[in-house]
């Protein structure tokens, strides 16, 4: 019986554990002209990067073609350069 309950406390723990961690993995979609990439932070872009923020389940429309690249870190993508600040 104690393994029994030792078996259901660790399950309720690690449903627990995995809750906490899919509600602190939000991301956001950052667009800059037809280049869009993932973000894990929230940044105030400068105004001459020209960036649109959009949340995670965002969907683009059927006349819209973007391209999809991935970086570490602050900064956007302009042209086919990573630009930081």
């Amino acid at each position: 019986m104690i393994y029994l309950n030792k078996t259901i406390c660790g399950a309720v723990l690690g449903a627990a554990v995995l809750a906490v961690s899919a509600i602190n993995a939000s991301a956001a979609i950052v667009c800059t002209g037809a280049v869009c990439w993932h973000t894990r932070d929230m940044y105030e872009y400068p105004p001459t990067a020209g960036v649109i923020v959009h949340p995670d389940d965002w969907r683009w429309g059927p006349t819209e073609r973007f391209t999809w690249r991935e970086h570490e870190g602050r900064g956007y993508w302009h042209g086919d350069r990573w630009m930081e600040w």
